[in-house]
């Protein structure tokens, strides 16, 4: 179920976090291509890597559609260098330690893990068009198949 900011054909929540290298990325510095938004818990952690190398592997396919690949934790920008060197990504990752492009995209929130209640990152994923509006929403992300059904959405959306 999408947050109610993130109806589809809804304007995207603003934001501006650093990304990897200090600088700062906006939603408006993303206009006018896809990108696909995708929220993970933590660098350099088993899922985490998994995601971000596999969405690494599919890049090939996402550039030859125009599209731009983002991923967004609370990590700091040291943190997602050291992640991007050590695995050999391929794509921007934006630090937001205050949870505030999490929240306005429903990606923090209550979790469970070993039966104990507690706050954090949802692995979510939001697909934004060029206009800078929700075109698709994965709210709840299972690591496995992941890349691969975005980029099914991604074909459907942009050849129609």
């Amino acid at each position: 179920m999408a947050q109610p900011g993130l109806a589809i054909g809804r304007k995207a929540p603003a934001f501006s976090l650093a990304n990897q290298d200090g600088q700062k990325v906006s939603l408006r510095d993303l206009a006018g291509c896809w990108t696909v938004l995708y929220f993970y818990p933590k660098d350099d952690t088993p899922g985490c890597t998994r995601e971000a190398c596999e969405f690494t592997a599919g890049m090939k396919q996402f550039e030859d559609l125009d599209v731009q690949v983002v991923g967004v934790s609370p990590d700091s920008p040291e943190s997602h260098r050291r992640f991007i060197r050590k695995h050999d990504l391929k794509l921007q990752l934006l630090s937001d330690p205050d949870h505030t492009m999490l929240e306005k995209y429903g990606a923090w929130g209550q979790k469970r893990m070993y039966g104990r209640a507690f706050e954090g990152v949802i692995r979510s994923t939001v697909l934004i068009d060029p206009s800078g509006k929700v075109a698709y929403h994965w709210p709840k992300v299972e690591v496995a198949g992941h890349v691969q059904a975005v980029a099914d959405v991604l074909r459907e959306k942009v050849h129609g």
